[in-house]
């Protein structure tokens, strides 16, 4: 596992969603790597532990947003240093919690406002979290088959869902935000993220019943993981705007990959040699831009 980061000090970065279970271990990873966060979310929690301040409100009201922003130039200002960037975790994690619309606009709107301020107050960079689901296949109400795999971050856009496309349209407006300020943005397409009795069950569940997990492709990756992914967009050498798979390198599945895809995906074209439990996730770009590889299942500990 590796991330190339630049050590500058004091360094303050706006936190949202820091509540969330990616939130938290991105808190505490940015902190341990000597940042200043300022988290926002819904509820405070225990998100709040670390932070130099936190913001309570919904994202998706421009009055939160402009408090989030403020609090975090306040808090870089107090310590001379550098509000070096946004990381946008806040949405609705997945369809089905509230309604199709209400989805859609909670999510879009809460990004499109978040990426616009950093963007007007020329705030350098913005990290958000995307999603696998941006594929369209892993919420669709039907079986869809990737067109071809590993799926990288050009795949053609097959959403039927409003989650999916949620997070086609969040990527849009981060597009947008670079392209209207200049301002370096990166997505991260994340699979299902997990870590401790969380990531247990969900492989105990793949590895009964792979066929529960096909839309999903199998993908997974460690909180802890998702956290250093988040650090190294922050960090990296980077200009424009990025979209990138963040994955595990193996699936969460005990079948050979190459099983797995005459038996679920037979019409998918493959690309490449896919061995054994290769992820079906290119993550070419995660090495290649971020300097990032995560853990897979054997790096990980029971105590993990």
């Amino acid at each position: 596992m590796s991330g190339r980061t630049v050590r500058e000090s004091p360094r303050t970065v706006l936190v949202t969603g820091a509540a969330g279970g990616i939130g938290r271990a991105v808190v505490a990873d940015l902190i341990g790597a000597g940042f200043r966060v300022v988290g926002a979310d819904l509820e405070r929690g225990d998100a709040e532990d670390g932070c130099v301040r936190f913001v309570t409100g919904d994202l998706s009201e421009a009055k939160t947003v402009t408090e989030c922003f403020a609090a975090a130039r306040e808090a870089a200002a107090e310590k001379d240093g550098v509000f070096a960037g946004v990381v946008h975790l806040a949405a609705y994690p997945a369809p089905g919690i509230v309604s199709e619309d209400e989805t859609l606009r909670a999510n879009v709107l809460a990004a499109y406002l978040v990426f616009q301020e950093a963007g007007r107050l020329g705030v350098p960079r913005v990290v958000g979290a995307s999603s696998a689901a941006a594929v369209g296949i892993a919420w669709a109400d039907r079986d869809l088959h990737p067109v071809y795999v590993p799926v990288d971050e050009d795949h053609p856009d097959l959403t039927v869902d409003s989650y999916g496309l949620s997070k086609v349209m969040s990527e849009k407006a981060a597009e947008f935000t670079t392209r209207r300020h200049g301002t370096v943005t990166v997505m991260l397409r994340f699979p299902f993220v997990g870590a401790g009795p969380r990531l247990r069950e969900r492989l105990a569940e793949v590895h009964a019943d792979p066929a529960s997990n096909r839309r999903e492709l199998w993908g997974w990756l460690h909180t802890p993981d998702a956290a250093r992914a988040v650090r190294a967009a922050l960090t990296a050498d980077l200009t424009g705007h990025h979209v990138v798979n963040v994955a595990a390198p193996d699936s969460a599945a005990l079948e050979p990959t190459r099983e797995l895809l005459e038996t679920h995906h037979p019409t998918s074209e493959i690309r490449g040699a896919l061995d054994g439990h290769a992820s079906l996730f290119d993550t070419t770009r995660s090495r290649e831009l971020l300097g990032f590889t995560a853990a897979g299942r054997e790096e990980i500990t029971e105590a993990d």
